[in-house]
């Protein structure tokens, strides 16, 4: 069946629910929604190539580039500090200083494996309280020198162990998020895969977030939320469709600044491309936000961060 007609079809089952719900008093919600579901997840497929559920199993392919590709194909000179001064080192997240281009930087990032002995090593990119205060040490020693902070978002969420919420790590999180409204230089974030939850905003409280085209970003991840709302992971085809957490619906909501178009079948289909893509668009906003003053940056930041979820009610 033509896509076009699936798609009338879906409304007029719609609109027919819609009524009868409507006439006869009788409650077909649970049937609408999955209708208006379906109808969201064609009018992906039609329109941009891939439904919200596809997007996430390209975000999570295990083949994608991960932090460590991209140190080897676009930044140079990489010098890595480890430790948050408090408890220990945690690989899930590293940073340093390095170069993109011409320009010095400060790069902070979640660091998932390539295989499995790396995912352990690195808590397949779920950081605990002691590598969100790396990454925030790291930010303030950005500040002092007066240099660009880049950071790679790439993870499924922290980790929520027993050990990391005995040592703080809602109290890490929430802290970054703090801290990070009021830094005095740049910051570009970039999500490069999966964006989940706190996990992600603990760094990413960014000037300018940008996205590849392929990666989510999202509040929860969809089984999770499927867990919640109808007490069943396999739901979370649905959950992806509702969540908004594709670039394109999130650049629309004005939650991100900029996509970064990746190959169609994926970054993984083609690293090189991938690297040089995001090279162009992090040097490209690095060079705009420099020539704001610190005072500068700081408002923009705030009103940022303040409209987003603002709505106005019309009629």
């Amino acid at each position: 069946m033509e896509p076009e007609k699936s798609i009338l079809e879906i409304k007029e089952k719609i609109e027919e629910l819609k009524e009868r719900d409507e006439n006869g008093n009788t409650s077909l919600s649970s049937e609408i929604n999955e209708y208006e579901i379906k109808l969201r997840d064609l009018m992906w497929s039609l329109h941009l190539g891939l439904s919200p559920w596809e997007i996430v199993q390209l975000s999570r392919h295990p083949e994608r580039p991960v932090l460590q590709d991209y140190l080897e194909l676009i930044f140079r000179n990489f010098v890595e500090f480890r430790g948050d001064r408090y408890y220990s080192d945690d690989r899930a997240i590293i940073g340093g200083f390095a170069e993109i281009g011409d320009q010095k930087i400060m790069l902070i990032g979640h660091n998932k494996g390539k295989n499995t002995e790396e995912n352990v090593e690195r808590n397949f990119g779920m950081s605990r309280p002691e590598g969100y205060r790396k990454a925030l040490r790291l930010m303030k020693l950005a500040e002092r020198f007066a240099i660009p902070i880049v950071t790679f978002i790439d993870t499924p969420g922290a980790f929520p162990g027993l050990e990391a919420e005995e040592r703080g790590q809602a109290e890490a999180i929430a802290k970054n998020i703090t801290e990070m409204t009021s830094i005095e230089v740049p910051i570009i974030s970039v999500v490069i895969g999966e964006g989940g939850s706190g996990g992600a905003l603990g760094i990413g409280v960014g000037d300018k977030i940008l996205m590849l085209s392929n990666a989510i970003y999202s509040v929860i991840s969809p089984e999770g939320c499927a867990s919640i709302l109808w007490r069943d992971a396999k739901y979370a085809s649905d959950a992806a469709a509702a969540l908004n957490l594709t670039a394109n619906s999130l650049l629309n909501l004005d939650i991100i600044d900029e996509i970064i178009k990746e190959p169609s079948e994926g970054a993984h289909a083609n690293y090189q491309q991938t690297a040089n893509a995001v090279k162009k668009s992090v040097i490209k906003n690095i060079k705009k936000l420099k020539g704001l003053s610190a005072n500068e940056l700081i408002e923009t930041r705030f009103r940022k961060y303040s409209k987003i979820g603002k709505f106005s009610i019309v009629g």
